[in-house]
């Protein structure tokens, strides 16, 4: 019933009031379009007329697509798939949790992850961080599914969700990779040549799933596929490795409309909304402890300080000699176990998580461009280690289990007890920089603190009669110390539904003055021609595109490359295929060469077209033309 609840306040955060989180119209416009036709539903292509293509495999669209067709293209079921994705991985990671550790393990895990800010705020955002977070959550399951049974299926099962998970989100993805591995080497049972021959043959499940799509695109001709948008030669292999892997982990991938953080310059601090606009501090050791911003504290650096500082000595401490992980019940949902199998998973644990946690640590402390929904590849880690931290920090001596002579010793317990009260003097005193005009929550985040401790001494206080120390049992630690923790996260989780916060771009979003009158104003004047209009860049009407579902001719991709020739602009314009062109952006000598206003088909628009703005209703001029030799 517990987790019932957690799963069901997980599920309330992320699908309250998500129909007003502004949508994304880049995704927003391939979804449009990949339901006109199955070539562009199996391309993902970006504008009706399936020229070009998003820049990553389509298979979080898919599920985008068939929530729209099933209920209706809105706001709303554009985000579905993401809440349910979201919500999901709150009882899987439970489920993963008991298993490696012990049900209260579980739960502490689904609590924090269920409030986890950054993780509630990208299942409400219509991307595809959290779809790929679901399926690295699977992956872990099934490896230790694997672990347990000794079954090589349940590893198969474990390489093909990563693999879908590459499909989803590409690189981002291959933060687990290692952390599964591992698990699977410490894990699995058997000789050492015997585990990575079953690796070995997981590895060839994974790579045959992740680069599934990717092959099935070359069986079709050339011709057919579309240009995919970001990369230097169309190939959506190109797309996936070169400009989602090396330009961006390097900074060189562009980022249209982006902002950089500058050392030194006052940035408005006083409302949520203010201090979200900051971006995101540079590459550093404490980025992701960052007080403001989009990826504060408040929204990840918090549970991942607990996370370090109760995680890493709970896996520490479970390496010890034979027997259970401290709390466990042996007569539970996990049976009872052979201390080889409690062996192996201890070590699989410790390795796995631990590798985990590490990767995505210097990774996204270090990576030059981040967006804060990237963490997603590590969100999992974070919030298990957080849970096993604070059940092994909260059990007492008495709810160990295993035989006599491995209960913890008198010292190692003080040790425990003093981890415990560090951990949450952090978070008494870290919350109260976090926490801006909002006193009432440092003050509930403090007297938990201060109620947690002291149970937790009162537990240990042989004097005290046996029913009052019954009553600090490590239940009740647990709950407070979760109370502490997590109310600065769900104040977080509040703020950032008021807000409408999305951690999605505005790429091609254009001002509804624009388009409102641009939409009515072309359709008046079609005269018949295929193409809406010509697009100055391939994502500069996103928007327009999720509203009128109409081809768009594509003049440049991303730097400016040139997609659509003069010469090829001039014959669909004599053959009455196009008639109108948009240019929203101005050419000038700073970055000339990635600048798609300078690029030679938009220099050409507007050097013989006719300006039509005005009589289009937009509110200044340059921004429509009619084409050379297009009637008016």
């Amino acid at each position: 019933m517990l987790v019932a609840a957690i799963t069901l306040g997980a599920a309330l955060l992320r699908i309250v009031h998500v129909g007003a989180v502004p949508p994304d119209p880049f995704y927003d416009a391939a979804v449009r379009s990949m339901g006109v036709s199955w070539h562009n539903f199996f391309f993902g292509a970006f504008e009706p007329g399936g020229s070009v293509s998003i820049d990553k495999p389509p298979v979080d669209l898919w599920l985008q697509v068939i929530s729209v067709k099933l209920l209706g293209f809105n706001s709303t079921t554009l985000k579905l798939p993401e809440v349910l994705a979201g919500t999901a991985a709150v009882p899987l990671l439970y489920v993963l949790v008991r298993r490696l550790w012990n049900a209260a393990a579980g739960i502490a895990t689904a609590a924090a992850m269920a409030v986890l800010p950054i993780a509630v705020i990208t299942a409400r955002s219509d991307t595809m961080d959290g779809v790929m977070m679901l399926f690295l959550v699977l992956a872990a399951l099934a490896a230790v599914r694997a672990a347990e049974s000794g079954r090589p299926a349940w590893l198969f099962a474990a390489a093909a969700a990563l693999g879908v998970a590459f499909d989803v989100k590409l690189l981002e993805s291959l933060v687990a990779l290692p952390a599964i591995a591992a698990f699977a080497y410490f894990g699995l049972p058997g000789s050492r040549a015997r585990r990575l021959l079953r690796i070995a043959a997981a590895t060839a499940v994974y790579v045959a799933v992740a680069l599934s799509w990717l092959t099935a695109t070359l069986l079709f001709p050339a011709h057919d596929r579309p240009y995919a948008i970001g990369s230097t030669n169309g190939s959506a292999w190109n797309a996936a490795f070169v400009f989602n892997g090396s330009d961006r982990l390097g900074g060189k991938t562009p980022e249209p409309g982006a902002t950089v953080y500058e050392a030194g310059h006052h940035y408005a601090v006083a409302t949520q909304a203010e201090r979200d606009h900051i971006p995101i501090v540079p590459p550093s050791p404490t980025r992701l402890i960052a007080r403001v911003g989009p990826l504060s504290g408040e929204r990840l650096g918090l549970e991942v300080l607990i996370a370090l500082a109760l995680g890493i000595p709970a896996l520490a401490w479970g390496l010890r000699g034979s027997g259970e992980p401290p709390g466990r019940d042996p007569t539970g949902t996990a049976g009872q176990r052979d201390d080889e199998l409690e062996r192996r998973l201890r070590r699989a644990t410790a390795a796995g998580l631990g590798l985990w946690m590490l990767a995505g640590l210097v990774l996204f402390s270090h990576m030059i461009r981040l967006h804060p929904r990237y963490v997603e590849g590590f969100t999992p880690a974070v919030a298990a280690m957080f849970g096993i931290g604070v059940s092994w920090a909260a059990s007492t001596p008495a709810a160990d289990s295993g035989p006599p002579g491995l209960r913890l010793s008198r010292v190692a317990d003080r040790l425990r007890l003093a981890l415990l009260a560090v951990t949450l003097a952090i978070t008494v005193v870290y919350g109260e920089r976090l926490l801006y005009g909002t006193p009432g929550v440092w003050w509930v985040s403090a007297v938990a603190a201060l109620g947690a401790g002291a149970l937790a001494v009162v537990a240990r206080i042989s004097r005290i009669p046996a029913r009052a120390r019954s009553l600090a049992a490590p239940a009740g630690v647990i709950a407070l110390t979760l109370v502490a923790v997590l109310a600065i996260p769900l104040k977080a989780d509040v703020t950032a539904i008021d807000d409408r916060v999305s951690d999605a771009g505005l790429v091609g979003a254009l001002p509804p003055s624009q388009q409102h009158p641009l939409s009515a104003y072309l359709r008046a004047h079609q005269d018949g021609a295929h193409y809406e209009l010509a697009a100055e860049s391939a994502t500069s009407v996103g928007s327009l595109i999720v509203q009128d579902a109409r081809p768009v001719l594509v003049l440049t991709t991303y730097n400016a490359r040139v997609f659509t020739t003069v010469g090829e602009l001039q014959r669909l314009v004599a053959e009455g295929k196009v008639r109108y062109a948009f240019l929203n952006t101005f050419c000038t000598h700073q970055a000339a060469s990635v600048n798609p206003a300078c690029a030679a088909p938009v220099k050409w628009v507007r050097a013989h077209g006719t300006d039509v703005s005005f009589a289009a209703g937009l509110n200044h001029g340059g921004l429509l033309y009619l084409l050379p030799g297009a009637k008016p």
